[in-house]
């Protein structure tokens, strides 16, 4: 069991993980932005430490910041929350090459899911319900015919990235056309990565999540799920666990996709399996 464990996040997710830890007995290491040195989750730490002034980049995501408070705390694990740089890859291979535990997924997870044309590779091979898409796009004439073979409305969407950045419907060519250097302009700027692909849009679907913990060698646990449909900009408002309203059997369809899923990636650590259910068809896929 770790001793000693930083939080490298603020406000409402960093006093959650404060308090799990001193029930647990572990010292916690909080951190903060000077504009933020009168927030909850410093009073809710053992030890808090300053990132000086500016945004994000230049203290909560600045990871040589982050390393200097680890040295000098001798932080044993890394807790990042949600956001900032709980999906980042490669700081969590610098934590590993420093012999420090990074508290979420495998870094080959991060990288293999957080491209979304290769988690429907994955899911395709685990079995999961796929919507119809398309492969990278390397044209906008290319965007055309597979939309044609899809069948219009269509969203177009950046592989990289989320929080509804880089996504459009599209309900017809002239609509597809007009956007889609756009849509890979807002990518590469936001991402830096410019790769679209195509789905096949259901035009009031259900957003489902599963969620599970993996143990790293094949086994997998479903916690349960929730419906998170309530949304603003494709940004979760409510999220209403269990997922109300579901017939037992596509309940129980979900959980199980969801675990030969992470199973067959041998997933580590807490993970949420994301689908769209058209509740008019009863059908369901994965997102």
């Amino acid at each position: 069991m770790f001793e000693r464990v930083l939080i490298a996040n603020r406000g409402a997710i960093a006093v959650r993980i404060a308090r799990t830890l001193r029930q647990m007995g572990i010292h916690s290491v909080g951190i903060y932005a000077e504009s933020d040195r009168d927030s909850l989750h410093l009073s809710a730490v053992d030890q808090a430490c300053p990132l000086g002034d500016g945004g994000a980049s230049d203290t909560y995501i600045n990871e040589d910041k982050l390393f200097e408070i680890i040295e000098r705390t001798g932080a044993e694990a890394v807790h990042p929350g949600y956001g900032f740089l709980s999906e980042n890859a490669g700081f969590a291979e610098r934590l590993a090459d420093r012999g420090v535990v990074f508290i979420g997924p495998r870094p080959e997870h991060l990288r293999r899911f957080g491209l979304k044309h290769e988690a429907r590779a994955i899911a395709e091979r685990a079995g999961v319900n796929l919507m119809p898409g398309s492969g990278l796009l390397r044209s906008e004439r290319e965007a055309l015919l597979e939309a044609e073979r899809i069948g219009y409305p269509v969203m177009l969407k950046s592989t990289a990235g989320g929080g509804g950045i880089g996504m459009r419907r599209a309900d017809g060519p002239a609509e597809l056309e007009e956007m889609f250097e756009r849509i890979r302009r807002l990518a590469a700027a936001n991402f830096g990565d410019d790769d679209l692909y195509l789905e096949k849009l259901i035009a009031a679907p259900r957003h489902v999540e599963v969620q599970a913990f993996g143990d790293g060698r094949g086994d997998v646990l479903i916690v349960g799920d929730r419906d998170c449909t309530l949304q603003r900009r494709h940004q979760k408002v409510i999220e209403e666990c269990p997922a109300p309203n579901l017939p037992s059997a596509i309940r129980a369809a979900l959980h199980g996709q969801a675990r030969a899923l992470l199973a067959s990636v041998r997933y580590h650590m807490a993970g949420t399996v994301e689908f769209l259910y058209d509740a008019e068809a009863r059908r369901f896929y994965f997102l």
